[in-house]
């Protein structure tokens, strides 16, 4: 009988703990486990407004870092070729996820493991790279979100010359080491010809490479546009400054260019699909194969007009245009 009312009792204890234990990310229910996750970026801080939200989400799905789970961030600072080395060193730790920045960081990560899950947070499409079988079922151990490139960067131009009518001739900033430069310059080009504009190509593959540009590497042009990379963003500063140097009017992929003085932004909102890739890390952690969840595409763009630094160059982009900004800064 005594047997009997112990047994009830550990029964109403286990099935009381059980919603609590439910509500916990999966490595804390793992007695002193802690979950490693590996941050494999271009970038050259870990304070960037991307990591800001990557951090932020994870804390409000209930991590605690340094307690229930460890960021490890291998930053390459704009040298690209470095990634295949720090990737290697993630998963020597090893790490139980690898989140990565852009593609070129996604196919570094493949290169090294297939077995670690590897979630893209931005950066072009998995499937044409080879590393995914499709979207909706990746099948592998690459997941994540996807930013349509070709489309943004022939609008880009577009928003350029509606901004400023009598732009005829516009640089174009690329990097050639970027695996999706050569489909974003596509999309330009077709724009560029349907709206009469001829280009002039810059290309920029490293950061010493951009420190030795002077104003006069943009003589000639009415405009500059620049492309999506990571080399750029890690340095936007440098790239916004060019452009104020030569003052010509120029528009850039992310907004945190307009946020640091650049003119005109237009492009996928980076840290939103660090907050998203935060969600994936939580999933996967909990037992869900990268495999089995779909390669989603960026849901929020931001188009941002810097009025402040239009004045400073004393430049006056129309009131319509303005009005079709999703923010100014004034």
């Amino acid at each position: 009988m005594r047997a009997l009312k112990w047994r009830a009792l550990v029964a109403v204890l286990c099935s009381a703990a059980w919603p609590l234990a439910a509500a916990m990310p999966a490595a804390a229910q793992q007695a002193g486990k802690i979950a490693r996750v590996g941050v494999l970026s271009p970038a050259d801080s870990d304070k960037t407004p991307a990591a800001v939200a990557f951090r932020k989400t994870l804390g409000e799905l209930g991590y605690v870092e340094g307690k229930s789970i460890v960021l490890d961030f291998r930053l390459a600072k704009g040298h690209n070729e470095r990634l295949g080395d720090l990737a290697a060193e993630l998963v020597q730790i090893p790490v139980d996820v690898i989140v990565a920045g852009g593609t070129t960081a996604v196919r570094a990560a493949a290169g090294i493991t297939h077995t670690i899950p590897i979630i893209q947070a931005a950066g072009g499409d998995p499937v044409s790279a080879g590393l995914a079988a499709s979207l909706a079922r990746p099948g592998g151990n690459v997941t994540g979100f996807t930013i349509r490139t070709d489309e943004p960067s022939g609008k880009r131009l577009e928003l350029l010359q509606r901004a400023f009518p009598n732009i005829s001739r516009v640089t174009v900033m690329l990097d050639p080491t970027s695996v999706v430069t050569q489909r974003q310059l596509r999309a330009t080009e077709r724009a560029a010809a349907t709206l009469g504009i001829s280009l002039v190509k810059l290309p920029v593959s490293t950061p010493e490479e951009l420190d030795a540009l002077g104003p006069a590497a943009l003589a000639g042009s009415d405009g500059l546009v620049v492309l999506p990379s990571s080399l750029f963003w890690s340095h936007r500063a440098t790239v916004v400054a060019l452009a104020a140097a030569a003052r010509i009017p120029a528009i850039y992929p992310e907004r945190e260019f307009a946020d640091d003085g650049g003119l005109v932004a237009f492009g996928a909102n980076i840290p939103d699909a660090y907050r998203r890739a935060a969600g994936y890390v939580d999933r996967i952690l909990r037992g869900t194969k990268p495999g089995e969840l779909p390669i989603e595409e960026a849901s929020k763009f931001d188009f941002v007009v810097n009025l402040r630094t239009a004045k400073q160059l004393g430049m006056s982009p129309s009131n319509d245009f303005l009005a079709g900004a999703g923010e100014v800064i004034e």
